[in-house]
């Protein structure tokens, strides 16, 4: 377990730099097996899931060379297995996306339930419904998703029930090499979508609609390696401006894509927070205790259910009462009732939190059980009276590049404590 402790009443200022995206990369990651030549991604965040991505190539056969610069090589042509090392797999959520780029590699996959943070229900019921849409057999036995086909044979009518960011990739990634034209129906939108496409056309793929519900895929007999830099992470650098209101500071993000934004700004700005942008550059500045608003998550390019712990989190020290809604997850506001240790007034009804902002939060011991909120308690430590501890760290790692780290360039005084 890695924890913190924080000092509180530290007011961010300065500059800092967005790291790439993870969602972007760990997709891209596995989506390299699919070239018959080597690839390069650049600007990847340093985070834990990457390295363990890189770990189960390796498994599996590719040649990786992994610099903790945002820089790594995948050479496929070695790739000789279709069976994911467990242990591996489980410790991160992303790792299906395995089982559609090894059953358009090798007609077959056998890839563990995945890992991942505990934040409710997360069924894999639509990708399995999407490659047996393909033409592949698909079920799951103790504990392993089995998958087996010929090639792939593409489907013009291939619907997702619900919209969802991973079945959307994953089919995306099995129908590049089937044989025909696949058009995925009630698909996921989102920055992270488009960008893997761009990979993908750069390997030679032909992947057209990505970014909005219909998706055509027209597969190709191969595809090769290729140069690609993925684009800044959206949810890091609104945890970044959330965090810079929180604790009334003045800061200027780098590398971000503030149409990527929208949602998180236009909030912000309704709660009485100044943001500024201009190219690629963000200025977040508040001097002043913030508005009570309302927040519902939604699909992108609605309010990002990863947007809604660092805002529930900003909206207890809020004037007024917010209500926040999470449509999308059944387990996103523990974070808030960890707050409640540091006298925050919450209460919560099903879906909703009904949040009556108080003065100021005071230090106490608290822990985060994933990865935005872990995020979250750290941001409010920060502001709190008083020092705090938060334990669960390592959830953070997995998604954000040294995100204490980032604090600290900014003022924050964070230590990391021996790991237990």
């Amino acid at each position: 377990m890695t924890a913190l402790r924080v000092k509180g009443q530290t007011r961010l200022t300065g500059k800092t730099t967005v790291s790439g995206s993870k969602y972007v990369a760990l997709s891209v990651i596995p989506a390299a097996l699919l070239a018959n030549t080597p690839s390069t991604i650049e600007n990847l965040p340093d985070i834990s899931d990457v390295a363990v991505y890189a770990e189960i190539l390796r498994q599996l056969g590719a040649k990786v060379e992994y610099k903790h610069q945002g820089w790594m090589k995948i050479d496929p042509t070695g790739l000789n297995a279709w069976v994911a090392d467990q242990t591996l797999v489980k410790r991160m959520r992303a790792s299906y996306y395995l089982l559609g780029v090894l059953l358009a590699r090798f007609g077959k996959a056998e890839v563990a339930l995945p890992g991942g943070d505990d934040i409710g229900p997360r069924p894999i019921d639509q990708h399995l419904k999407g490659f047996r849409a393909l033409g592949a057999e698909a079920v799951i036995e103790h504990g392993l998703v089995k998958v087996r086909s010929g090639r792939l044979q593409g489907n013009h009518s291939v619907y997702l029930d619900v919209l969802t960011v991973g079945a959307t990739i994953n089919l995306m990634l099995a129908a590049v090499l089937a044989e025909g034209t696949t058009v995925i129906s009630n698909a996921y939108r989102g920055p992270f979508i488009v960008d893997l496409a761009n990979f993908l056309n750069a390997m030679g793929a032909r992947v057209l609609g990505a970014g909005t519900e219909t998706i055509r895929v027209q597969g190709v007999s191969e595809m090769h390696g290729c140069e690609h830099a993925i684009i800044p992470d959206q949810s890091e650098a609104a945890t970044l401006m959330v965090a810079t209101a929180m604790t009334r500071g003045d800061v200027t993000l780098i590398n971000t894509i503030p149409d990527h934004l929208e949602s998180i700004i236009a909030k912000l700005q309704e709660a009485g927070v100044s943001v500024d942008h201009c190219d690629d550059k963000i200025r977040v500045r508040c001097n002043h205790r913030v508005n009570a608003v309302n927040v519902k998550t939604q699909p992108l390019p609605g309010f990002f259910t990863d947007f809604q712990a660092p805002m529930s989190a900003l909206l207890t020290t809020a004037a007024g009462m917010s209500m926040v809604t999470e449509t999308i997850w059944d387990e996103r506001f523990e974070h808030l009732n960890q707050l409640v240790r540091m006298g925050a007034q919450v209460r919560i009804a099903g879906r909703t939190a009904i949040i009556e902002g108080v003065p100021r939060l005071t230090g106490a011991e608290v822990h985060g059980t994933d990865l935005r909120a872990s995020a979250a308690l750290l941001m409010a430590a920060m502001a709190a009276e008083g020092d705090s501890i938060v334990t669960g760290f390592e959830h953070a790692d997995r998604g954000y590049e040294r995100l204490d780290d980032k604090f600290r360039s900014l003022g924050a005084q964070i230590e990391r404590l021996p790991e237990n």
